[in-house]
């Protein structure tokens, strides 16, 4: 009888152990799969449908990462009809990382999300900027866009067919404030393939670069002062250094920013967007977003 007993009790705890568990990570994959998320959406270049043979568009690579101009438009106009709160890399840091500062009354009740291109590609100049002052025009309200830039690859007054930027067309963004202007490493290697000396160059020189491209306009200082990884590619000796010259690092997993639960801000999630997209899944994607709360989680 006794064994018994022993056994039917040994039964009932182990039970009750095996519910509590899973009682457990139901309740903790609920609460994860409720918490605000920030949709961080992650472009390459625009393509104008409308011109096909523009010069700078050129390469396998590029065409497949690309998105259309004309896809883009009633995105943006969606989210600009919808009171969306476009997020710098320093909003972002100063509200949801590190919640160092207040959240801005107006800014209560908007859905925040994030728009970054990343590369620098000339057609964030000709194609991209067009479409966002237009859109002021029409809306009264800036999109505020991120450019994750190699300045090694800056285009210069000798490459006039180059696929890339230069620098006067960085600075006419920021100067018209449309631009959130920041590194995407100096040269667009894979950071976690080379070795601790070019990692810091890639690091170090990036940021050096962009801040003698715009250092007039910047009082703030805000330029190169976070980082999007070449390839979204990174791991702990590269989130190490790059902590020594960026406030955060971003990557490219195709995955939902859930700032409540993050743990390390080197480890920034932003959402593929490419050709393949149609305009209504990056809507779907952006109606993802919570609107703003001052509890903020």
């Amino acid at each position: 009888m006794k064994l018994a007993k022993l056994i039917k009790y040994k039964n009932f705890f182990f039970s009750f152990a095996i519910g509590l568990i899973t009682f457990v990570a139901i309740s903790i994959l609920i609460l994860y799969i409720t918490a605000p998320k920030i949709p961080l959406l992650g472009f390459h270049g625009i393509i104008d449908l409308e011109k096909p043979d523009q010069v700078f568009v050129q390469g396998t690579a590029f065409q497949e990462m690309a998105y259309n101009k004309q896809d883009l438009e009633p995105v943006l106009d969606y989210l600009l009809q919808n009171n969306y709160w476009f997020l710098s890399t320093q909003e972002l840091y100063d509200y949801f990382l590190t919640k160092s500062q207040p959240l801005p009354a107006e800014k209560i009740g908007k859905r925040p999300i994030m728009l970054s291109f990343d590369d620098g590609y000339k057609t964030d100049y000709v194609n991209l900027l067009p479409l966002l002052e237009s859109l002021e025009k029409k809306y009264n309200q800036k999109v505020k866009v991120v450019l994750f830039i190699n300045p090694g690859t800056l285009a210069t007054k000798e490459s006039i067919a180059s696929t890339k930027l230069g620098c006067p067309e960085i600075r006419e963004g920021l100067q018209k404030g449309f631009y959130d202007i920041q590194s995407h490493g100096l040269t667009h290697k894979n950071l976690a393939k080379i070795d601790p000396k070019t990692l810091t160059i890639e690091l170090a020189e990036a940021q050096t670069q962009l801040k003698q491209c715009t250092a007039d306009l910047d009082p703030n200082r805000e330029v190169g002062t976070h980082i999007a990884y070449p390839y979204g590619s990174a791991n702990k000796q590269v989130e190490a250094a790059a902590a020594k010259y960026y406030k955060s690092g971003y990557l490219y997993n195709s995955k939902f920013f859930n700032h409540c639960w993050l743990k390390n801000r080197y480890q920034i999630s932003r959402l593929t967007v490419n050709r393949e997209k149609s305009p209504q899944s990056v809507i779907e994607m952006a109606q993802k977003s919570h609107q703003v709360k001052r509890d903020r989680c």
